[in-house]
């Protein structure tokens, strides 16, 4: 195809309005953020006064992209009846993970007001008690780093560096916004900064007492991974080659919980709700969306389905999700609307437009379902009810495990070892709570589910 210009770039698109200086940094740059994060920000009231500059994950591929683009990329809402193109220009810096550096300058700058963090549940390195993983090389190394000062690898690491930096700069208060699926992922996280600070100087731990926010999020949309089909998409939309844009659904929801000592966008315009309680919305959508996610990754992929909208096509496997969601909205409160979150989620899963593929899903099972599926178990058989939906996605994560497939995940040297284990099964459940692995009820049943391959 031939375009009007070769690639995306900030002057050919805006022309010569000026660059406002980033007040937000971000942690863990990928399509997620792109699309949810950056998007709130981009239409927020005053989006003019505020901009990003954003730190990758493990790869610095995306921040490559982004900064031959002049941080501009496409974003495409995919819907049933065709595709909607935006041309973000929100970000304006995009940084490898390890230029800790520039990550100090940013944090230790006056206008920064806030950190918001995509960084998947398994980066942060803690315990399930919110404390740092002393067990962990990379925590240990940090904190001997952090200690002598030198550049510590990890992204709590990285985020205490800064921390500091902005502290020794006197440039006064910040926020942490982290938007993972983590329950109480603000406390969450203000426990593992604070452990992490404690353990490094006690005096920097003090100043993040004082001086530091940590805001809670419940966050949704669904965001596959970018095809090159989706990139030849963004070039038929806007005429422009774009190597790395974000296909995303319309739906989108930002729930918080907390305080901006140093201010925020005004996302409220773009849909963003501020609450006193977040724990129902972020419960909500952990077992519900969340939770369906993985039952359905685990039994889609066994049943030979590749993404959300073919599990939901079959019958079996929307049957498994409609009695998940039975079991899970017993114990959330009914005036969330369930009825209608079911309705609007299974509108979203049936999409087949948005290619949200299983495999992606089915990665860090062994975290994600520990905060998914079992707390929908542990609360049916405290009623006296089998959970039977939830065994029924554990044992699909078992057998998915015992299969060999493969699936990335960040336990997988204790996953290795459980299936050195005489019991595999209780082994493995036992990586995600203790108390499940000794029921004997429940480990009966979950080496019981039977999962057979779809038509």
């Amino acid at each position: 195809m031939s375009t009007a210009l070769d690639t995306l770039n900030r002057r050919a698109v805006l022309g010569d309005a000026p660059v406002v200086a980033p007040r937000i940094v971000h942690l863990g740059l990928g399509a997620f953020h792109r699309a949810h994060q950056a998007w709130y920000t981009a239409h927020a009231a005053d989006a003019a006064d505020w901009t990003i500059a954003a730190f990758t994950g493990r790869s610095p591929k995306a921040a490559q992209e982004l900064s031959a683009q002049d941080g501009l990329y496409t974003l495409i809402e995919r819907t049933a009846a065709g595709d909607r193109a935006e041309i973000m220009s929100v970000i304006v810096e995009a940084d490898a993970a390890d230029d800790v550096a520039r990550l100090k300058q940013l944090l230790a700058a006056p206008e920064t007001a806030l950190v918001t963090l995509t960084i998947t549940e398994p980066a942060y390195r803690l315990r399930a008690d919110g404390g740092p993983d002393a067990d962990d090389p990379a925590v240990a190394s940090d904190i001997e780093a952090l200690r002598a000062g030198r550049d510590p690898q990890t992204a709590l690491g990285r985020l205490l560096a800064g921390l500091d930096a902005r502290r020794r700069a006197d440039a006064g208060p910040i926020a942490i916004v982290p938007c993972d699926n983590i329950p109480d992922n603000g406390p969450f996280v203000r426990g593992g900064i604070l452990a992490l600070a404690e353990a490094v100087d006690t005096g920097l731990a003090a100043w993040i007492e004082s001086e530091v926010s940590f805001v809670s999020t419940s966050v949704d949309r669904i965001t596959p991974r970018t095809t090159d089909a989706d990139r030849e998409a963004a070039e038929a939309l806007t005429g422009l080659a774009d190597a790395s844009p974000v296909v995303t659904e319309p739906f989108s929801d930002w729930v918080l919980s907390g305080d901006f000592p140093n201010g925020r966008p005004q996302w409220e315009a773009a849909g963003a709700r501020f609450v006193d309680d977040i724990e129902p919305y972020e419960q909500r959508k952990l077992l519900l969306l969340n939770g369906a996610h993985s039952l359905l990754a685990y039994m889609g992929l066994l049943r030979g389905h590749a993404t959300v909208a073919e599990a939901m096509a079959d019958p079996t496997c929307r049957g498994w999700v409609r009695e998940f969601w039975d079991e899970a909205v017993r114990h959330l409160p009914a005036e969330l609307e369930m009825d209608e979150y079911r309705r609007k989620l299974e509108e979203r899963f049936d999409n087949a437009r948005i290619a949200h593929h299983l495999a992606q899903i089915a990665m860090e099972g062994a975290t994600k379902l520990a905060v998914r599926i079992i707390p929908v178990l542990r609360a049916e058989r405290d009623a006296g009810r089998s959970g039977a939906a939830s065994i029924r996605a554990l044992g699909a994560w078992t057998q998915m495990v015992l299969s060999g497939a493969g699936v990335q995940d960040a336990k997988q040297p204790a996953i290795d070892a459980a299936l050195r284990s005489e019991d595999r099964v209780r082994a493995l459940l036992a990586l995600l709570d203790q108390g499940i692995a000794e029921d004997e009820d429940i480990v009966a049943a979950v080496k019981a589910v039977r999962i057979q391959e779809g038509s």
